[in-house]
């Protein structure tokens, strides 16, 4: 029986999807407005970043995993049009139905699609670009999404992962207690949830470092991978072109 780590404890593999799902159901209702005190409205901006990074064009498909509240579909939707294509998916349906939601209100009626980043349910070579924003490190098998993101992109094709990573060393201290001291009690009093904020400190932990997970995605097919620092390492923009 395999394992895997979820945040600091050592689970079973088959329980790790189980209990991430449970922290996002707990989270979903509130989700958007801890993202904004946790990073003091900066995780917009890293999102901007990353949808001008991405460059899309009119008329192209983009898939958006782990899409979650929406926030990279609704910035992405006007881009490609006309005659393009944004998918909306996610492997947690109650997070997908805040996003759902949100982009109704906004006027986009996407595909909207439970499904797992491991085994994506579209043909080869479907989109020309393929994001996934803070997402990649509660998934299980990361090399086996990755693989599946490479398989479902048109060679030239881009792949954007957005993700927290490995700060720079001299702020390690401060960043250290405000993740393990103040993000549970912000989830706690904001959110009711002190346990599942502590996952996501813990999961940021776990997750490989910039040049671990670049080396990752060049395993997994793509030819050049470039990486963005942003706000010194807090989150890292990872972009693989498919060659």
């Amino acid at each position: 029986m395999s394992q895997t780590h979820f945040g600091f404890q050592t689970v079973d593999e088959r329980e790790k999807a189980q209990r991430v799902r449970a922290v996002f159901d707990s989270v979903a209702p509130r989700y958007d407005l801890m993202n904004d005190l946790m990073s003091a409205g900066l995780h917009r901006w890293w999102k901007a970043y990353a949808v001008l990074v991405a460059d899309v064009q009119p008329g192209q498909r983009v898939l958006d995993i782990a899409g979650g509240t929406g926030d990279l579909a609704l910035a992405l939707a006007p881009k490609v049009q006309p005659g393009g294509l944004v998918v909306h998916t996610d492997i947690n349906e109650t997070m997908l139905r805040v996003g759902r939601d949100r982009l109704l209100d906004h006027g986009w009626a996407l595909p909207t699609v439970v499904c797992d980043a491991e085994r994506l349910p579209f043909a080869d070579a479907h989109f020309d670009r393929v994001t996934v924003a803070f997402g990649l490190r509660n998934m299980t098998h990361k090399e086996l999404a990755l693989r599946e993101m490479n398989r479902v992109l048109r060679v030239g094709g881009k792949l954007l992962v957005l993700e927290f990573s490995t700060v720079a060393p001299p702020l390690r201290p401060a960043y250290d207690w405000y993740s393990f001291h103040v993000l549970p009690r912000l989830g706690r009093w904001i959110a009711n949830d002190e346990a599942s904020y502590r996952y996501l400190a813990e999961s940021i932990r776990m997750h490989p470092d910039q040049e671990t997970l670049r080396g990752m995605m060049h395993e997994a097919g793509f030819g050049h991978v470039d990486v963005h620092n942003l706000t010194a390492g807090v989150v890292a923009l990872h972009v693989g072109i498919k060659t």
